[in-house]
């Protein structure tokens, strides 16, 4: 996945356990683990929201963004391929 989640780093920053962090935002650890290890396919505004006021950070502390090098420009790429031609005039 792309989307890279630094919620461990924030914690050992403002070393906090993970268990210490569920607790405040009232979220279960194994929920929060999921989020710590990438493993979410979706974050709540409200949970993301509880965990920037607990941590004292912004949504772009938490969240990064790894795209592949040269991933638009394939993709790009692979969409005028895909175009349908037009036929040659004669």
């Amino acid at each position: 996945m792309a989307i890279i989640v630094k919620l461990d780093d924030l914690l050992h920053e403002r070393r906090m356990t993970l268990t210490e962090l569920a607790e405040r935002i009232d979220i279960t650890l194994a929920n929060l683990s999921i989020l710590k290890t990438g493993k979410a396919r979706a974050i709540r505004f409200s949970t993301l929201e509880a965990i920037c006021r607990t941590l004292a950070c912004q949504p772009g502390d938490l969240l990064r963004y790894q795209g592949d090098e040269g991933q638009h420009e394939r993709e790009a790429d692979e969409r005028y391929e895909a175009r349908p031609r037009k036929a040659a005039r004669r």
